[in-house]
């Protein structure tokens, strides 16, 4: 017996029709050099159904891949809604990769347009002709002075704007793809992620409910984590389908200004990397605000840095799991009933998790050689791997021999991890950064977090270094808070009661910043590197 339901699909058009007809008084406000611009949903809809008539100007295939390089700002918005809603793919291209990396990302897309803001015109310019497919540059001028240059294939984006009709927005087939995301990795070419309107329409309602952001129309949303990065964890949906405001800080990413941002402009909702909200605390501590929840992943939250905003900011930071492939958000960290009574302690070390799946996700732990489940017993660790309708089921057009998937349909995430017995996931460390000593294993994570919960230590990155009898040894890499001292001794003291005797790192290196990724995290890689041939002598 078959259901005798409508058969609509799950399309992207569907979210913005909804934004547009419900939401329309609700603002949009976009930070930048020359200062806030301000808009409206209406306002947003109607520029966006004539980009979606600027397409079709451009000459842009009917599943054309639309290039973005830029901050998070309205036009973005625009584009991020008008691209698939018109049938084509954008494709948000990671600001902050190499040169090389963004010319194989590009040409692999196969990137017809891009629009750039004018801000980091000069990252993407000199690249132009190492771009292969791209046949017009669009200059969103975001309040930069950078000179634009005099080529036929630049275009100005208000020029377009005003020039181009309104289009309707039709989308048939949920299957159809809507979004390209590219993740670096640490080996091998970047791999392409493609999001289909489908995925992404559950992904959004999965992101929108309680258990995850709850976002709705009386929050204020501001997504501090880039657009061009995993598509802002969602929110850049979940705004507009929820009715949220949206807070778009533009290239103003300094820790002072996306404090400022939050104050003034009443936000509810945000979310970024760590190193992020390490900068905003000490400009946001003490200030009136009306934060419900600070959203962070990226890399694990330490739990340090979550209890500083506790005391200093009045809530702690929500933890939340996923990556590129997921879509990307997959668990957050938000508390069940069953900690409403547990002490602060208790709740600090729930909060440091990554929570329990959303609903549409499922996941497990297994030998990740013969794919044996692990117990739900916050003990066992294997690999994660989960399975759900927003997340990926092959990259596009991979080098050979990558494979996403396992032979029983799962998908590897490459995260080493444990489940508690309600499914609650803590994550021990990913596969490469893990220790291995004397055969045993040492997390980076954890021996990370309880160094950081040092009073005078800002960051820490522990990794491992060549040994002659126990493979390796964890080194700790240490950068102090402005005005600290510490030595190696306080840090190995402060750690005696924390870990293993036989976690105790063998050193401990100051160094003045830790490496990060393009999107923020801490670059392991580039330590490893650094400290490939160390030695104590």
């Amino acid at each position: 017996m078959r259901g005798l339901m409508q058969d609509v699909p799950l399309t992207i058009d569907t979210i913005f029709r909804h934004a547009e007809q419900h939401h329309g008084d609700v603002a949009i406000v976009t930070d930048g050099p020359a200062g806030r611009t301000r808009s409206t949903y209406a306002e947003w809809a109607q520029r966006t159904r004539r980009l979606g008539g600027v397409f079709d100007t451009l000459g842009i295939s009917a599943d054309g891949r639309i290039g973005t390089f830029g901050w998070n700002s309205q036009r973005h918005l625009e584009l991020y809604f008008a691209g698939p809603c018109s049938g084509r793919v954008v494709h948000t291209l990671n600001i902050r990769l190499f040169p090389e990396q963004l010319t194989y990302i590009a040409n692999h897309a196969e990137d017809e347009v891009v629009f750039v803001d004018r801000t980091v015109l000069p990252l993407l310019w000199p690249l132009i002709d190492t771009m292969t497919t791209i046949r017009h540059v669009v200059v969103m001028d975001d309040g930069g002075d950078n000179e634009v240059p005099d080529d036929p294939r630049v275009l100005d984006y208000e020029t377009l704007l005003a020039d181009a009709a309104p289009v309707d927005f039709h989308v048939t087939d949920e299957g159809s793809a809507a979004y390209m995301c590219y993740t670096s990795g640490t080996t091998g070419n970047p791999k392409g992620v493609v999001y289909s309107h489908r995925s992404t329409y559950l992904h959004t309602m999965g992101v929108i409910s309680p258990n995850a952001f709850g976002l709705g129309v009386r929050d204020a949303a501001m997504p501090v984590v880039p657009m061009f990065h995993a598509n802002a964890w969602g929110i850049a949906h979940a705004g507009p389908a929820a009715g949220a405001a949206m807070v778009m800080p533009g290239s103003m990413m300094q820790p002072k200004a996306l404090a400022d941002l939050i104050v003034e402009e009443g936000v509810t909702f945000t979310a970024g990397v760590p190193t992020i909200w390490q900068g905003v605390l000490p400009h946001l501590a003490g200030r009136p605000h009306k934060l419900r929840e600070i959203g962070c992943g990226g890399s694990a939250v330490p739990k340090a840095l979550s209890e500083a905003y506790r005391e200093q900011v009045g809530l702690p930071i929500l933890q939340a799991w996923g990556m590129t492939e997921t879509h990307p958000v997959a668990s957050s960290g938000v508390l069940s009933r069953a900690f409403d009574d547990a002490d602060d302690a208790t709740k600090a070390a729930q909060r440091a998790r990554a929570g329990i799946p959303f609903l549409g996700v499922e996941a497990r732990i297994v030998d990740a050689d013969t794919l044996e489940e692990q117990p739900w017993d916050d003990k066992a660790t294997g690999e994660l791997q989960v399975r759900g309708p927003w997340c990926a089921a092959a990259y596009y057009n991979p080098d050979a021999g990558v494979e996403l998937l396992t032979s029983d349909g799962w998908m590897k995430t490459g995260d080493v991890a444990a489940m508690a017995p309600d499914g609650n996931i803590r994550i021990a460390d990913r596969t490469k950064d893990l220790i291995k000593s004397g055969g045993e294993w040492i997390s980076s994570v954890d021996l990370e977090n309880a160094i950081m919960s040092h009073p005078a230590v800002k960051e820490a990155a522990v990794v491992g270094i060549p040994h002659p009898k126990w493979d390796e040894r964890p080194l700790a890499c240490v950068v102090l808070k402005p005005g600290e001292t510490a030595t190696e001794q306080d840090i190995l003291d402060h750690l005696a009661p924390l870990v293993a005797k036989w976690w105790m790192p063998d050193a401990v290196e100051f160094i003045d910043e830790v490496p990060k990724t393009s999107v923020g995290k801490f670059s392991k890689k580039d330590l490893r590197t650094r400290f490939a041939e160390y030695s104590r002598d």
